[in-house]
């Protein structure tokens, strides 16, 4: 069994993931869009300027993958009852991946260490996900 992270954008899924892959080293392994996909169930609701939104994406991270897309079907809505938290290895990893991703971000605890990482960062994002990244070693 796997559970894959699943994230919901309205409108900019492309660029959200774009970022996310530089940020954390992924792979982009499936990009298609509302147009493409020509989904009978979304073809009717779908509006013009949503054919290039994206239906369905996935990147790769090592063993590891998120799935993403633009939400047609419901009004996207910010929630930060959820959010994804990212182990690395190095405080230079953690904060290269937070300076790619701090660009209209706000930040919710800034870079610091703690009793259990000796660097952690968490905010949200510029696409209103909230995000936790850090070492999980005192040492490091």
């Amino acid at each position: 069994m796997q559970i894959v992270p699943t994230l919901n954008f309205g409108g900019n899924c492309r660029e959200a993931v774009q970022m996310y892959q530089r940020a954390f080293g992924g792979k982009i392994t499936c990009l298609i869009t509302y147009g493409e996909a020509n989904d009978p169930a979304y073809n009717p609701i779908l509006k013009d300027d949503q054919k290039d939104w994206i239906y369905h994406a996935e990147i790769s991270f090592a063993n590891q993958r998120i799935i993403a897309s633009d939400n047609i079907d419901i009004p996207f809505q910010t929630s930060y009852a959820t959010f994804l938290t990212v182990m690395l290895d190095t405080k230079e990893e953690v904060q290269r991946a937070y300076e790619i991703m701090r660009e209209g971000s706000r930040t919710i605890y800034p870079m610091e260490a703690t009793q259990y990482s000796s660097c952690r960062v968490v905010f949200v994002d510029k696409f209103g996900l909230r995000w936790g990244i850090m070492t999980e070693q005192t040492e490091r």
